[in-house]
């Protein structure tokens, strides 16, 4: 048998690497064989996206907040498999024609009876020749299920049960002692479960109640029972230990001084002031430690025992033994014989979160509730709602077609491959609005959930990044922002702009952040102009405030000093400035003459040399000259532009791409608009308030110029 041939899938070059066409039905269909090495992105964020949340939810089945390749091939062949024209499939059809729906199989029909009920619901024509259901006609008709008293999820409420208060009464216990479940409604109510569950441990914790009727020695001291066994509980190890030393002092009397405790703990115990319940004391034995020595009940018993002693003795030892002052080893082994049933009655006591919820209720009404027939009831009612579970499936399946039919071929073409963005067709669904700020216009901005996580993994996109905290009213959004034309010389934190989002709302936006990286060809070419102006514009500016403060120092001590002269009479004359050394000056003033005619002579002699040049050689010069200080900042600017990524700052969201989607400096360009005027738009250029010039400007160009056109004239005529 021939191998069927393979799908001729088509490729557009976009962003340095090869991207699939998704052109119809067939292509969506056919993305199982395409390899997915050639996909742009293996996976994406349910949240966080310019798409339809429904649709997410519905496509991620693990429910894992995430829609993997996986996940997206398998919607496809559901809706395939559903559709009765897959055509409208690929062309992103909305709302679905009726008609559409099911292939006239067992399944398209009965999602197609779905379909018409859902119309009917909602007081349309299903049997209209354009029937056709929207997004919002099942969004709208689920709802409407989900507020029927039965809508198929197994779940009853309050609602369920009707007018019969006993049954409401009744799931209303369940609920508070079970936590209940959330119902299609939205409802807290019960399904089967902890109904079962309910019950179960209603008649366990009964059952556990009873025994007690039926074997009388659980409690040999009927409704004393619970004291004396805690009395009992509280000095049970403490007893044991008193005895077994006892026995130690029997086998080897030498054990008798370290069994009743050292010089050391005593010595401890007297330097400081007790109090009954101390617990050093506590730890000492109940009593001297003797061979064979009875338990004394009341005398010469540890101070930190003597109440606990006297609560067995009274509640437990008195009833049960008799009257007594000590207490003997046997005496205290059958002393807990007769507790031993209670115990282990106690030990089978149900011990789960329902049982702890149910211990308040009494044993009347848990005797009412299991002996009534609540639970038949309540199973019932869990039935019917069951019955309707094909129902709401259907219809829940409606919707999902819905959804898919309308939103899956432009998942895909923003999943598979990147179309709509490169092409710059439309927005892309990691794309979530438009920021102004300086001038520009920024397309190209993500949301953000935590700034410093983001910042961390998108820096290695080489893009320059504007984190903004956006607000509008109460709600908050923080978005970054790519600046990818015109130059970062009045970009900082704290400047403001306006972040419209896909709605067209506007947010107020403050920069938070930077993540500095080159944006233009434009800011390299102009950087080392820039960095020598402003080093001179700072070394000028330290140069004048050190004058402007050592003269204002001078003043200062002048002033100081003459007020002292005259509020102190008789005080020494302050200082007087040396005199003017004639000398000194001289020979700065020459050093400064000399430097300046060396400059000079070095302007010189670069204007000889470049007037020396042929004509056609003084452009040339001129661009070595321009590429000699320019040339190497733009040409790394050059490198690191063509070389931004666009896969960091989707990964720093939790995309999964797969792809080195690059962007580089015409595409960059097209992202960030720079401000410009309108085409037609009249200008002026005059500026009232423009600053006056001074004329000496003028008169220095033309001084050079005359002085360069006597340097060219001599060098031509002058060798007559």
């Amino acid at each position: 048998m021939a191998e069927a041939p393979s799908h001729n899938w088509r490729f557009f070059r976009a962003g340095g690497f090869d991207q699939v066409r998704l052109d119809g039905t067939a292509d969506l269909l056919a993305l199982p064989s395409l390899d997915q090495k050639l996909w742009v992105a293996l996976a994406c964020p349910t949240s966080g996206l310019e798409f339809d949340a429904t649709t997410l939810k519905l496509l991620d089945s693990d429910s894992d907040g995430r829609i993997r390749a996986p996940e997206l091939i398998a919607a496809i062949a559901w809706a395939n498999a559903r559709l009765g024209d897959s055509e409208l499939f690929g062309k992103g059809v909305h709302p679905l024609p009726l008609a559409a729906i099911g292939k006239g199989d067992d399944e398209g029909r009965r999602l197609l009876a779905a379909a018409r009920s859902l119309l009917l619901r909602l007081g349309r024509d299903a049997d209209a020749a354009d029937a056709a259901v929207s997004v919002e006609d099942a969004a709208a008709a689920a709802g409407l299920f989900a507020q029927d008293a039965c809508n198929g999820d197994g779940v009853i409420t309050a609602r369920t049960a009707g007018d019969d208060a006993d049954t409401t009464t009744l799931i209303g216990e369940i609920v508070a002692a079970t936590g209940g479940n959330a119902d299609r409604s939205g409802d807290t109510g019960i399904n089967q479960e902890q109904l079962d569950a309910f019950y179960g441990e209603a008649g366990a914790l009964l059952a556990w109640r009873g025994r007690p009727t039926a074997d009388p020695e659980l409690l040999p001291l009927g409704a004393d029972t619970a004291a004396a066994a805690a009395a009992l509980a509280a000095v049970r190890a403490k007893i044991d230990d008193y005895f077994t030393r006892c026995r130690l002092a029997a086998f080897d009397a030498r054990a008798t001084g370290a069994l009743n405790g050292s010089d050391a703990d005593f010595l401890a115990l007297g330097a400081r002031l007790l109090a009954t319940a101390d617990a050093d004391a506590a730890a000492l034995p109940l009593a001297r430690i003797e061979a064979d020595r009875p338990l004394p009940l009341v005398d010469t018993v540890n101070p930190a025992w003597t109440a606990p002693l006297a609560a067995l003795a009274a509640q437990a030892i008195t009833p049960l033994l008799g009257a007594r002052n000590e207490l003997s080893e046997a005496d205290w082994q059958a002393l807990q014989a007769r507790f031993a049933a209670y115990a282990a009655w106690q030990a089978e006591k149900p011990a789960s979160a329902l049982a702890a919820a149910l211990a308040d209720a009494s044993d009347e009404h848990l005797g009412a509730i299991v002996a009534g027939d609540g639970l038949a009831r309540l199973a019932a009612l869990i039935a019917a709602d069951l019955a309707r579970a094909d129902e709401g499936a259907a219809l829940a399946d409606v919707q999902r077609l819905v959804h898919y039919v309308r939103d899956l071929a432009k998942l895909a073409d923003n999943f598979v491959a990147f179309r709509g963005f490169y092409t710059r067709r439309e927005p892309a669904i990691f794309q979530c609005g438009t920021l102004y700020l300086d001038g520009r216009s920024c397309e190209l901005c993500v949301p953000v959930l935590d700034a410093g996580k983001h910042a961390a993994l998108a820096a290695q996109s080489g893009i320059f990044l504007a984190y903004c905290d956006c607000v509008r009213g109460s709600e908050k959004r923080t978005i970054a922002a790519a600046f990818t034309a015109g130059d970062s010389d009045q970009l900082s934190v704290g400047r403001n702009g306006v972040f419209y989002d896909r709605q067209g709302r506007d947010w107020d936006a403050t920069v938070t952040r930077i993540v500095d990286h080159p944006i233009s060809l434009r800011q390299a070419f102009w950087s080392p102009y820039k960095k020598v102006a402003k080093f001179i514009g700072e070394s000028l500016q330290k140069f004048a405030a050190a004058r402007a403060k050592a003269v204002d120092d001078n003043a200062a001590a002048q002033v100081i000093a003459a007020q002292t002269k005259v509020t102190t009479p008789g005080a020494a004359e302050p200082p007087k400035p040396p005199p003017f050394d004639a000398g000194k000056f001289a020979g700065i003033f020459a050093a400064i003459g000399l430097a300046i005619g060396a400059i000079g002579a070095a302007l010189a002699s670069l204007v000889t040399g470049f007037l020396g040049l042929p004509w056609w050689q003084m452009p040339i010069a001129i661009a070595g000259l321009l590429l000699i200080v320019s040339g190497p900042a733009v040409a790394l600017a050059a490198f690191r532009l063509r070389n931004r990524n666009l896969g960091p700052l989707l990964d720093a969201n939790g995309w999964a791409v797969n792809a080195r989607a690059r962007i580089n400096i015409p595409f960059g360009s097209s992202l960030t608009q720079v401000a410009k005027l309108p085409a037609g738009a009249e200008r002026s250029l005059s500026d009232p308030y423009a600053e006056q010039k001074s004329p000496w400007g003028f008169y220095a160009f033309l001084l050079i110029a005359a002085a360069i056109a006597a340097a060219v004239a001599v060098r031509l005529f002058g060798g007559g």
